[in-house]
């Protein structure tokens, strides 16, 4: 195997192509889905390579609880100084475990503490709270309570009625995508691995689109939510946690609204490959795929060579 073995920790670098591309030629809906499903992958194969790199790297240590077949030279040569490897990939995962981990703590908290604030309030969709901090966002459903959309009073006095319009239909279309499953999914990426940051930027961003469009549609004037948009950026400050979707999130606002003021995104699943943006879309999704690929390969051949020094 080789220096192939430490591939998979370098290749989510191939997947940054698509991120812009995906951005900017594909439907938000699609591209959130397109780029959540290659951050997990890309971030699972790492992180099983890192652990691999420890099991291999400290397997001959005094006392270890592994199998002795997984000290062999013949195991350890597979990985290019497996020792050195080995103590560096312990230093790398702990960060990761420590990150992931503070990450669903942080997730899980914040959706607790929403749920508690509408404790003794109807169980309604939107749900209104006397508040002087302007913020909205979607609540996804948990232990048995419905999804609710959460607006504040001061919100909406921001807006006028077309405007709130705009803001009930974008929040329905976070609860009803799921949208904090992709933007947790890509939160545990970027903490897996950093070079899938600009990844995780993407994914919010396109599920921001993605919820902006939809309620373009529902209202039936992109104007108007463009610049519900824009008042809400202003004044807002933001959702509990950047794993739950909001009205305002944090980002490339005018992005959003220039998207907004212009045409409405095309329903093709991919550029046409006559055009260099085609051209450009699949050589970086191939290039993408190949890495994605590779980086399982090289975990699971990595793997197989420790299942072969097992003992039955």
């Amino acid at each position: 195997m080789g220096m192939f073995v430490f591939l998979p920790l370098v290749l989510p670098l191939t997947a940054l192509p698509i991120t812009r591309l995906a951005e900017q030629y594909l439907h938000p809906r699609r591209a959130t889905r397109l780029l959540s499903l290659v951050g997990g992958v890309l971030a699972v194969s790492s992180t099983l390579c890192l652990v691999l790199l420890v099991v291999v790297g400290t397997a001959q240590l005094p006392g270890n609880p592994l199998p002795d077949g997984w000290s062999d030279p013949e195991v350890r040569a597979a990985v290019p100084f497996d020792e050195v490897a080995g103590k560096a990939a312990i230093v790398a995962l702990v960060p990761v475990a420590v990150g992931c981990a503070g990450t669903i703590r942080r997730h899980r908290r914040a959706r607790r503490r929403a749920q508690e604030a509408l404790a003794g309030l109807a169980d309604e969709l939107v749900t209104t709270l006397p508040d002087d901090e302007p913020y909205a966002y979607a609540l996804p459903a948990t232990s048995g309570k419905p999804g609710r959309i959460v607006v504040s009073t001061a919100m909406l006095a921001c807006l006028n009625a077309s405007e709130r319009r705009a803001l009930i239909a974008h929040e329905h279309a976070h609860l009803a995508g799921r949208h904090h499953r992709y933007l947790l999914a890509a939160q545990l990426a970027a903490r897996a691995n950093p070079l899938l940051r600009p990844l995780r930027e993407a994914v919010a961003y396109c599920a921001e689109r993605w919820a902006d469009e939809e309620a373009a549609g529902a209202v039936a004037d992109r104007k108007v939510v463009a610049r519900a948009v824009g008042k809400a950026a202003l004044v807002s400050r933001g959702t509990p946690a950047p794993t739950l979707a909001g009205f305002a999130a944090p980002g490339p606002v005018p992005r959003r609204v220039a998207a907004l003021l212009g045409p409405v995104p095309s329903a093709r699943h991919w550029p046409p490959a006559c055009t260099a943006a085609g051209v450009a879309a699949w050589v970086a999704a191939g290039g993408t795929t190949a890495s994605a690929l590779s980086s399982a390969n090289a975990a699971i051949a990595l793997f197989r060579v420790l299942q072969a020094a097992t003992p039955l």
